[in-house]
């Protein structure tokens, strides 16, 4: 019998976060917590859908004039101008001067991928996969991948995570910006930065902003958290919104899975600042041809789901408090782990956690130490040390608590 022409073809290796999943699912031990899932988890330890959610669905749903025509290919034209309105603020400037366009994308990746795309094709000369792309260290793994796969050959990394004092690098960041060639693309978390959950300040914004400026390097912000984080769409935002006061021309990919609780409905936007309207328009024309060839037109019903809910006084304040209810139980769950750690004396400083912000938390422990986590205590996390805060409940506060203790104390 011939052989199967994909007999060539190796097994990739599982995506990280799923395979930690998967084996917790397989897990029989009834202590067994997950801190790797990258979603919201109420306190009973299930996922929610926000009550704004629920009722804006049923209004779709009894709309008889809705149909299932066609989107538009760059999206849902009030999803779009709303998301970045969202992102930029309701004075922007930028809006106001028609310099501002979107394109709706398969979640936060679709839209990073569409602009991935473009700008493989249209920056920095024509087809430049040369062009350095640089990500934080350490960076959501996905960044690395979308860009690789979107043909640029030289991905480099900025330093951002001290692990000595747990905090930002911002003299090795400026350092590396510095001496990043010109017209390189720098890939910025606008907030809760994954997976570290340690964000610049705003004046230390400022600083990374004019440094930018200064050596003409392209910002592309990916936005995944807004509102998530602090509880405040604005102070969440405040970062992009300098940028663009300042000038710059710039790409901001949007999701809304975790800010809207829509993690399978795939709702993302690619913001697009220029330096005018024209500009603006030749990008977006360009987009469309790259969405056509990719999805060739976005899904509908996330996109109604936000744009309804964005466009209405009502449900964009109760949005708002939904929001706020996810951002502050992840604040009380990172204040109470935080007390527990510092009342049973665990070795090392804890403000961090506290520090820190968004749904991950960079622990600090070290791989040694998440192994005895996985394989003595059944508490489930990622190899970096990064837990999702979300995991925690007032159940398992405890056990969590004095397992990072044991590892911490037991093992180096």
């Amino acid at each position: 019998m011939a052989a199967s022409i994909f007999a060539a073809v190796p097994r990739a290796p599982p995506v990280a976060v799923f395979k930690l999943t998967a084996d917790f699912r397989e897990d029989g031990d009834s202590r067994k917590v997950n801190l790797g899932v990258g979603a919201y988890r109420t306190d009973e330890g299930q996922p929610w859908v926000l009550p704004v959610v629920r009722k804006v669905e049923q209004l779709i749903a009894g709309d008889g004039s809705l149909n299932h025509e066609y989107l538009p290919i760059l999206g849902l034209p009030e999803f779009r101008a709303n998301a970045s309105r969202i992102a930029l603020g309701d004075d922007s400037p930028a809006i106001a001067q028609k310099r501002v366009g979107s394109v709706q994308g398969l979640g936060g990746t679709g839209s990073l991928r569409i602009g991935a795309e473009f700008l493989r094709r249209w920056y920095n000369g024509n087809n430049n996969t040369a062009t350095p792309v640089y990500v934080s260290s350490p960076t959501w793994e996905n960044h690395n991948s979308v860009f690789m796969d979107a043909g640029f050959k030289d991905i480099r990394t900025y330093r951002y995570w001290d692990a000595a004092k747990r905090g930002l690098d911002l003299q090795g960041l400026l350092d590396d910006m510095e001496k990043a060639p010109e017209f390189s693309i720098f890939i910025l978390h606008a907030c809760a930065h994954n997976p570290t959950g340690t964000d610049p300040t705003p004046d230390q914004w400022k600083q990374i902003a004019a440094v930018m400026k200064r050596r003409c390097l392209f910002p592309f912000f990916d936005s995944a958290y807004q509102g998530f984080a602090s509880g405040s769409l604005d102070k969440d935002a405040w970062a992009v919104r300098y940028f663009v006061s300042e000038g710059f021309e710039l790409f901001c990919a949007q999701s809304f899975s975790k800010n809207f609780g829509l993690y399978n409905e795939r709702v993302g936007n690619l913001t697009v600042v220029g330096k005018d309207e024209d500009n603006v328009q030749r990008v977006l024309s360009q987009m469309e041809k790259i969405v056509r060839t990719t999805w060739s037109n976005p899904p509908s019903q996330g996109a109604r789901i936000v744009a309804t809910t964005l466009t209405s006084p009502q449900l964009f304040a109760e949005w708002k408090d939904n929001v706020k209810t996810m951002a502050d139980r992840v604040l009380l769950m990172r204040s109470e782990l935080r007390s527990r750690l510092e009342s049973l004396g665990t070795p090392g400083t804890w403000n961090h956690i506290t520090d820190q912000i968004g749904m991950f938390s960079f622990t600090g422990l070290n791989p040694k130490q998440v192994e005895y986590m996985i394989k003595e205590k059944h508490i489930y996390l990622m190899a970096s040390g990064r837990i999702n805060m979300c995991g925690l409940t007032t159940k398992n506060l405890d056990y969590v608590a004095k397992s990072i203790h044991e590892a911490v104390t037991k093992i180096q």
